[in-house]
């Protein structure tokens, strides 16, 4: 029925239809697409919030790493502020402890310059009373000798030159003892004065600075685990020792001497460097040519670090100021070089410090004496590769180091080869004696020993007067005892002197020999 009417409908009537279809499916088309993009707007808007809000999250996260960060950076630029700080203080507090240490000595000097100046206006009063005493003397003999010369020729008719010949005769025998008697008395009174200031010097330096002495030899012996390293050391027909004596110039000595091994040179820095490679390899185990040459230069390289170091070490102790390095190099190479068995370079630090103190006390220059002496020695250190005495290597090389004149003058006399020039030589010279004198310094042998001090008696005993003489203190003092029918009291003076300067001209000995002269009268009776 519905199809039936609606096939009775006109075509406009299914247009209008049609258009209306079309508008509604627009519309609800619309509403739809209103609606999706609602929903993706929402989608759109709740990502973007989450996005704000993860932004403001990293943000903060961000600021508090960046606080963080300039907290800790204010931190470590307010510990090195810190540190700067107090870096500062310490070295400000060192330069007053200097600056005290510095008016310490400069009051000491200025104490001991006025006692020198009252003693030498006490010598000067002494000196003016001594002359006015002398001038009053004078007076006397003169007008005693007018009277007598005036009596003699009243009474024997002389002529003038012939009574005042014989008064000037009489006078010199009747003033000779009397002058004797007063220089001997003078003499004493001196040599008191400077026995009593050079011991209280001499003590005070020696006092101020103790130093060790050490003893070497011409060998040093390397130990081994088991004797047979022995054979390994030699080597297939004899190859490793043979390389080993070659690169080391010292003989290897492989005897019964159970798990040692001795090594046998008198270049003391080849025996260090051979030594040290042999432990070396003895340690290791591996013991051919190839290692051999390895292990040696390298121990060259360490023996020439530890010659700078000690050298560095000896200059930073001594405070003698900037060096020449090549001259750093050759006190260091002292250590290894030695005199009578001392350790040069000890006995040059040890004179150093002695020479310092002593330079201290009479008011010269504490630095350039140290530095003086701890050079007087420096040409042993190549006296072995270089022609000529150790004192003329010594001077050469001052020299070529543009040393100060009182170090080449101390170096250049300090074995009496020429007169010292300067106060510091003298100094210098004072100290090596003192150093190298001194009991347990070094080593003698006996036979040494005892040719000394039978040349010391012998040479006293040839002096006219004397009954006998006795060598003691090690040979460092010689008593004499007189006859005393033979010598009389003053001569015995006349002997120490004789006996002094034959010992001088006729023996070499290290330090000093006291010369003592005694005369004894006994007078012996029995009673019955």
């Amino acid at each position: 029925m519905h199809l039936l009417i609606l096939g009775a409908m006109p075509i406009y009537v299914w247009v209008i239809l049609l258009i209306l279809c079309l508008i509604a499916g627009c519309g609800i088309g619309y509403f739809i697409r209103l609606k999706m993009h609602e929903k993706s707007f929402a989608k759109t808007k709740q990502a973007s919030e989450k996005i704000i809000s993860d932004a403001e999250v990293e943000a903060e996260k961000r600021k508090r790493e960046s606080i963080l960060e300039a907290k800790q950076e204010i931190a470590d630029l307010k510990a090195d502020a810190d540190k700067d700080i107090r870096e500062r203080k310490s070295v400000v507090v060192e330069l007053e402890n200097k600056l005290n240490q510095r008016e310490d000595s400069l009051d000491r000097r200025s104490s001991n310059l006025d006692r020198r100046e009252e003693m030498l206006n006490a010598k000067e009063t002494k000196i003016d009373e001594k002359k006015s005493e002398l001038e009053q003397q004078n007076i006397k003999v003169e007008a005693i000798l007018k009277q007598q010369e005036q009596k003699l020729i009243e009474i024997g008719n002389l002529t003038r030159d012939e009574a005042k010949k014989i008064i000037m005769d009489s006078v010199r025998a009747n003033m000779k003892l009397e002058i004797a008697s007063y220089i001997k008395e003078e003499e004493e009174k001196a040599k008191l004065e400077v026995k009593t200031k050079a011991k209280n010097i001499l003590s005070l330096a020696i006092q101020k600075y103790a130093g060790e002495t050490a003893g070497e030899a011409t060998v040093s012996t390397v130990s081994l685990p088991v004797e047979e390293m022995k054979g390994r050391i030699i080597g297939r027909e004899g190859r490793n020792i043979r390389t080993i004596e070659s690169l080391t110039g010292v003989d290897l000595i492989i005897d019964d001497t159970p798990e040692a091994v001795v090594l046998s040179g008198f270049d003391p820095v080849r025996r260090e460097i051979a030594k040290r490679s042999l432990e070396i390899l003895v340690s290791d185990g591996r013991i051919h040519p190839a290692r051999i040459e390895e292990v040696v230069e390298r121990c060259r390289g360490e023996v020439e670090m530890v010659i700078r170091e000690m050298g560095e070490e000896a200059v930073f102790k001594t405070g003698i100021g900037k060096v020449h390095p090549d001259l750093v190099r050759l006190i260091g190479r002292l250590n290894y070089r030695t005199s009578y068995g001392q350790n040069v370079l000890k006995h040059s630090i040890e004179t150093a410090m002695i020479a310092g103190k002593l330079a201290s006390e009479i008011g010269e220059n504490e630095i350039l004496a140290r530095r003086a002496g701890l050079l007087h020695d420096i040409g042993k250190a190549v006296d072995h590769e270089i022609e000529g005495s150790h004192v003329e290597i010594g001077v050469e090389l001052a020299n070529k180091y543009h040393e100060p004149k009182e170090v080449v003058d101390a170096i250049a006399s300090h074995h009496e080869d020429v007169a010292p020039k300067t106060i510091i030589a003298v100094l210098v010279a004072a100290a090596d004696a003192l150093s190298s004198a001194r009991p347990g310094a070094r080593s003698d042998s006996l036979e040494n020993y005892t040719k000394r001090l039978e040349n010391l008696e012998a040479i006293s005993n040839s002096v006219k007067g004397v009954s006998s003489s006795y060598a003691i203190q090690a040979g460092r003092e010689v008593r004499v005892i007189v006859n005393p029918e033979e010598v009389d009291d003053l001569s015995t003076i006349i002997i120490a002197r004789q006996i002094k300067e034959e010992i001088e001209n006729k023996l070499s000995y290290p330090g000093t020999i006291k010369v003592t002269v005694i005369r004894e009268m006994r007078a012996v009776d029995v009673a019955k």
